[in-house]
């Protein structure tokens, strides 16, 4: 089978389309695996759809499905206009929904689905902590040391409230941001559903504006703002390479 791999400011992802609607968890785990595998945080699979310019299904490296995936969502639109199987300005299908992306050149920008505040009073360890769903359930604190993230802590949490656990640290207008993600069991170098649902929590809070940058742990730049219908998240995406896999 013949797959490509992108990179979503260090977010990566296997990424093939098919025609036939399968589980396939095994082919997850399998093609992810970094030792034996291609390598990635996540297998994303494009699927045609009678209403929308495909549908995917979407994979952590784990063989677990997720709703959604930022990243993920910018990567597969770039790959579907570069293979011919959706327009510049597209919509697809998401366990969280529809989504909304645009390509330009390597910039990518989707809506995601609209953010929920599913609490806004969680305390642990003297911090409080929103839960967010945008798209997938995220934990949100700030804190004023970005370079302290206590990964035993991100788990202990992750498996309490089954979410993904981020930190966010204000720097000036803008937001730097690291997350533990579901799935991949481990802090991972960028979360487009986390770094929005950090953005959401402080515009909610009136700490930013309405369009911001946001700093992941790979140090990319990443933009996030708000319209009438959504959280619009955009960044540059890479295609890495492709590659014919036989197993």
């Amino acid at each position: 089978m013949v797959v490509t791999k992108y990179s979503a400011n260090g977010n990566d992802f296997v990424i093939y389309h098919t025609f036939v609607k399968e589980d396939r968890s095994d082919l997850a785990k399998l093609l992810c695996n970094r030792q034996t595998g291609v390598g990635a945080d996540g297998l994303i699979v494009l699927i045609p759809h009678a209403k929308y310019d495909f549908e995917w299904q979407f994979y952590n490296s784990d063989a677990s499905e997720a709703e959604m995936c930022g990243n993920g969502s910018r990567a597969c639109a770039h790959y579907a206009f570069l293979n011919k199987l959706a327009p510049a300005n597209m919509t697809f299908l998401t366990l969280a929904g529809v989504i909304r992306a645009e390509v330009e050149g390597d910039m990518v920008l989707s809506e995601l689905t609209p953010p929920k505040i599913l609490d806004e009073n969680i305390e642990h360890n003297g911090k409080i902590w929103w839960k967010i769903n945008t798209g997938v359930p995220h934990l949100v604190s700030f804190t004023d040391n970005i370079e302290e993230f206590d990964i035993h802590e991100a788990r202990e949490l992750r498996y309490k409230y089954n979410a993904n656990v981020n930190i966010a640290f204000i720097d000036g207008e803008n937001l730097k941001v690291r997350t533990y993600e579901r799935g991949v069991e481990d802090e991972t170098l960028a979360c487009g559903t986390g770094m929005a649902a950090c953005f959401y929590r402080a515009l909610e809070e009136k700490k930013v504006g309405d369009n911001i940058k946001v700093f992941p742990k790979s140090g990319d730049t990443l933009y996030l703002g708000v319209n009438e219908r959504a959280i619009t998240f955009k960044g540059e995406v890479k295609k890495v390479f492709t590659t014919q896999f036989d197993f």
